[in-house]
């Protein structure tokens, strides 16, 4: 299953006990989803400390039992999630946070149909280092960004290939691969799917299936927001529009502005995005990327047709309108993105919320809302937020931020090489 960091956790069964885990028998401690980025327990958390660490119940998701075939010997996954001693959803788990949302559009009489776009840097794993990959083909390492060269797909075919026959095989609806900006960066768009919740389990599998692929050919596949400060970061952007019980697309009026309904959308999407940086942007490293006047947004502002803004609304025939977020990275946990984004654009549509006016080309509007500037602000905007209060349950919110402060302490006390090079004998 996966926790709040987006890792995923578990156990190694013997084949014939897998019956164990599909009927619901398997138990794990609830404090497994609330563990920090080192799989540390939360010190003081309640889920250990005044229950004894109890157990909960292990269901299965219903999705087919996986093939991982770049283990050495064959393997399966079994995707699982947690349940209380009555059977009852248990609430701090991230996968049960969007499942809730996914109930509200339904009592609506709308689905969601959403698509994502990971993108990822290939790594030398022998150095400490991010450096780019040696190709395969030319035996060179490669030190310069290729944004959308055909070249660099080729010679990273044998990769992308089996990066390819594994997600067929996990039923992960893959589509385009394109080399991106960085130095052996590449970007595997997933294709939109109507079921929200199989397409944030599709970007969670297809997160761990390109690590493990990667590794199968000699790589490290990273999805830090940004491993290279000088170069562009990994992004994890989502599209989404929503249909009723008829299949129509609600955010098509058959206009270049799409439907009011759509409006409303990104109005609740623009009024959460301050409250809810904290799940686009989890960890130390996730702030490296939200830079001004970049593809990572800082300011609160949507637009058409303008990847310079946290929210754009694509161009294209009408019957696809769509929205595409773009604040997040590729280091969160898909589950809570989808359900922070989800749940605020409900909030807009039930409350009818006005975006004002869309941004211009450079990507500002008047004076827009800013995005919060650090870690420790995200984390305080995120606890005091009215609208996350609406989306997530309160055990979960309460675990999320009990892990976020414990990792941002444990960074606080670890002073960094480049610290001790400056501040030595200067100051």
């Amino acid at each position: 299953m996966c926790d709040l960091n987006g890792i995923m956790r578990g156990k190694r069964i013997p084949v014939e006990q897998a019956r164990k885990a599909l009927e619901g028998k398997l138990r794990m401690p609830y404090s497994l989803i609330g563990l920090d980025v080192w799989g540390e327990d939360i010190e003081g958390n309640s889920l250990v400390f005044s229950t004894g660490d109890a157990d909960g119940l292990c269901q299965w998701t219903g999705r087919g039992i996986l093939p991982v075939e770049w283990t050495a010997h064959p393997t399966a996954l079994v995707p699982l999630w947690l349940a209380d001693e009555s059977g009852a959803p248990y609430l701090g788990d991230p996968r049960r946070a969007l499942a809730r949302i996914l109930d509200r559009y339904k009592a609506l009489g709308l689905t969601p149909v959403a698509a994502t776009e990971l993108e990822f840097y290939l790594v030398d794993p022998q150095s400490q280092r991010p450096v780019g990959p040696v190709s395969p083909v030319t035996g060179r390492r490669l030190d310069s960004d290729a944004a959308l060269s055909i070249d660099e797909i080729d010679d990273f075919e044998a990769f992308i290939h089996d990066i390819y026959e594994a997600c067929r095989a996990q039923g992960i609806p893959v589509d385009t691969a394109i080399a991106e900006n960085g130095v052996g960066q590449f970007e595997i768009n997933l294709n939109h799917v109507a079921d929200a919740l199989r397409a944030a389990d599709d970007a969670v599998l297809f997160k761990r299936t390109v690590k493990g692929i990667a590794r199968k050919h000699g790589f490290a596949a990273c999805f830090m927001a940004k491993p290279y400060g000088d170069r562009a970061g990994n992004g994890f952007h989502v599209h989404f529009s929503l249909v009723d019980d008829e299949g129509r697309n609600v955010f098509d009026d058959g206009t270049d502005q799409g439907s009011d309904i759509m409006r409303h959308a990104v109005g609740g999407l623009l009024a959460a995005m301050a409250e809810s940086t904290l799940v686009f942007a989890p960890h130390f490293n996730s702030y490296r990327r939200l830079r001004p006047r970049s593809y990572a947004p800082t300011a609160v502002a949507w637009g058409y047709e303008n990847r310079m803004v946290a929210i754009r609304i694509p161009g294209g025939p009408t019957g696809a309108r769509r929205i595409e977020h773009r604040v997040s990275g590729a280091d969160a946990n898909p589950y809570l993105v989808l359900a922070a984004i989800l749940g605020a654009a409900l909030i807009g549509i039930e409350k009818q919320m006005s975006p004002g006016d869309p941004a211009g080309k450079d990507g500002q509007g008047v004076a827009p809302a800013k995005l919060p500037p650090d870690w420790a602000s995200a984390i305080a905007t995120f606890e005091g937020g009215t609208h996350v209060a609406e989306i997530f349950p309160a055990i979960l919110r309460d675990s999320f931020i009990a892990c976020k402060r414990q990792e941002l302490n444990t960074f606080a006390l670890n002073v960094s090489d480049f610290e001790i090079e400056t501040y030595l004998e200067s100051v």
